[in-house]
């Protein structure tokens, strides 16, 4: 049975409906808004898209996985191209992703079933996703958003201070902060910043990562109450997977990437009756005509070093067990 996917401003409606009813349901939607679905996890499963939310720890094991990264070279050209943004005054923040081919023994089902993850999804057998990236929660009136941005590799030499102070990525830490402030002031009022800045830590296959975020809030202010479509509709596409001013940046993104994101860095959620939790769709596997990509990416400011960059979006291709 073909997903019937509809845009997601056709979508929305119908989860404004079921939201003002206390119906609940469980929703995906891609980047482009170009693509989305909503209904019962029944009826998702009916379709082959599994929703996890909050698992707990399955596995840990040993599997053979290996990644191929596009050149240093071409990465370059790419950054070069967005840094020439930047400098002009396009962009004062961009998220900049691309495709790396990868190889396991494990099937997209396998690698769902293993994954520890606070949002984890799949998709026939077409993608799989285990984001550790809140998107939005709704309880109540009260709506809190957890940007994520910022990315260092646990070591020895590495403590979450080192990422919390390095300028770089507190200068974009606090940029993607204030696009998120702009984003839910469209929604609620007022908009409060309840914790700054605080680290945690991701893992990996080959270790860990430590991941910065923050955590705003606001109230939602009352025509919208219950209307989780019409909030969507004016918070997407993600900020901390575009960058800011949103517009200016996503034409900048497309210039450079030169590939379809798809549902990567799209929207998963689910509305449980009374709550609502949604995530970003990083840490992203889809299965291709020719082999897996795992889509990745990170945060590129005019402070930016290349070959850091190049690292980071090489460390956030991973298995998460």
């Amino acid at each position: 049975m073909k997903i019937p996917f509809l845009p997601f401003a056709q979508v929305a409606k119908q989860l404004d409906l079921w939201g003002e009813k206390g119906i609940p349901f469980v929703f995906l939607v891609d980047y482009s808004l170009e693509n989305a679905w909503a209904g019962s996890e029944e009826e998702a499963k009916d379709l082959g898209i599994l929703f996890e939310f909050d698992a707990a720890e399955l596995t840990s094991e040993t599997v053979a996985f290996t990644k191929s990264p596009l050149s240093f070279e071409s990465y370059s050209a790419k950054f070069n191209q967005v840094q020439a943004g930047l400098k002009r005054g396009d962009s004062f923040l961009l998220n900049l992703t691309t495709e790396t081919p990868i190889e396991t023994p494990l099937t997209l089902p396998e690698i769902f079933q293993r994954a520890d993850a606070p949002y984890k999804i799949i998709c026939r057998d077409h993608f799989t996703s285990f984001s550790p990236e809140t998107f939005v929660r709704i309880q109540g009136n009260e709506i809190s958003s957890f940007p994520m941005k910022g990315t260092l590799e646990v070591s020895e030499q590495t403590s979450a201070s080192h990422l919390q102070n390095d300028p770089k990525e507190k200068a974009e830490h606090a940029t993607i902060v204030d696009l998120i402030r702009n984003d839910l002031s469209k929604v609620a009022f007022p908009i409060r910043v309840e914790k700054y800045q605080y680290v945690e830590r991701v893992k990996t296959n080959t270790g860990e990562l430590w991941q910065m975020s923050s955590k705003i809030s606001g109230e939602i202010v009352p025509e919208l109450r219950g209307k989780y479509g019409s909030i969507l509709l004016e918070l997407l596409p993600a900020g901390s997977i575009t960058g800011a001013p949103k517009k200016a940046t996503m034409k900048l993104i497309q210039d450079a990437e030169q590939y379809d994101r798809g549902f990567y860095t799209g929207i998963m959620g689910k509305f449980d009756g009374k709550s609502f939790n949604s995530g970003v769709m990083i840490r992203f596997i889809e299965k291709q005509s020719d082999g897996l990509v795992f889509k990745s990416g990170g945060g590129i400011t005019v402070f930016s070093d290349v070959k850091k960059e190049y690292d980071e979006l090489i460390q956030k291709v991973y298995l998460p067990f």
